[in-house]
């Protein structure tokens, strides 16, 4: 069995802080972020886009960017959406959330967009 490593994150260190699973991973591709918005919209999950400052990621509350996307499935106009969030946000890390009306919760959350500075 392979040893488990503690991940040096700490809240002192802003660059370390890690948001959900995939901060663990290297940065996603376009293709990529592509397919998991493929994924959100095949599950019949509502898509939305969210955004904060670097210095508030860890806290509980970002900015909607509009509102969710609700029974929106064309990839390409959720992904402009997300686009432009980033455009127009340039300082802030940019989120994908899919709601699951079913279970009443997020099925899915991940930054797609990263602050200058924390890639």
């Amino acid at each position: 069995m392979s040893e488990i490593l503690d991940y040096p994150s700490r809240l002192t260190d802003k660059h370390s802080r890690k948001f959900e699973t995939f901060s663990y991973l290297p940065r996603m591709t376009a293709e990529q972020i592509r397919r998991q918005v493929e994924y959100i919209v095949s599950r019949g999950w509502n898509p939305a886009i969210e955004h904060t400052e670097p210095d508030e990621a860890s806290g509980a509350y970002w900015y909607m960017w509009k509102l969710p996307m609700f029974g929106e499935t064309d990839v390409d106009k959720i992904l402009s959406e997300a686009q432009l969030c980033h455009n127009q946000n340039q300082a802030h890390h940019v989120r994908l959330v899919g709601y699951d009306n079913y279970r009443q919760s997020q099925g899915a959350s991940m930054v797609i967009y990263r602050a200058p500075g924390f890639e």
